[in-house]
């Protein structure tokens, strides 16, 4: 349980906080391995908090490829019994476009492009000017 609650803190101070708090109980319980693996990848897991606040929810997913494809994955054996490959491919096409309706959108899209031109953010805040950087 401690372990997770560390992405799902309100800022990256927050999680590390929870992360020493972690660490200490690995130490006590003779898990120190698991506290290697958690520093050895600590800026992977935390690098969210350096993007809009908005875009945490997509960045904290696991597999965001996975979820459109489950429903394809389905009805791929249906696919195998075409006798061409060209109408194998027409079907799962409009299985993906039928799939794409059902998508999910992005909260606040107009932010992709702030991101995109290399607009700096701190815990999902826009930085406004170099000393904030700093801090």
């Amino acid at each position: 349980m401690m372990l997770k609650r560390i992405p799902y803190a309100e800022s990256r101070r927050e999680a590390e906080r929870l992360r020493s708090v972690f660490s200490r109980w690995c130490a006590e319980r003779g898990h120190e391995s698991a506290s290697a693996t958690l520093d050895r990848d600590w800026e992977r897991m935390v690098a969210f908090y350096d993007y809009p606040r908005e875009h945490w929810q997509y960045l904290r997913t696991t597999n965001p490829v996975e979820s459109p494809f489950a429903a394809l994955r389905l009805r791929t054996d249906a696919a195998k019994r075409y006798k061409r490959v060209d109408r194998a491919i027409a079907v799962i096409w409009k299985m993906l476009m039928l799939v794409e309706q059902r998508f999910r959108r992005l909260n606040a899209p107009e932010l992709m492009k702030a991101v995109y031109i290399g607009e700096k953010y701190k815990d999902g805040a826009e930085i406004q000017n170099a000393e904030e950087i700093a801090a």
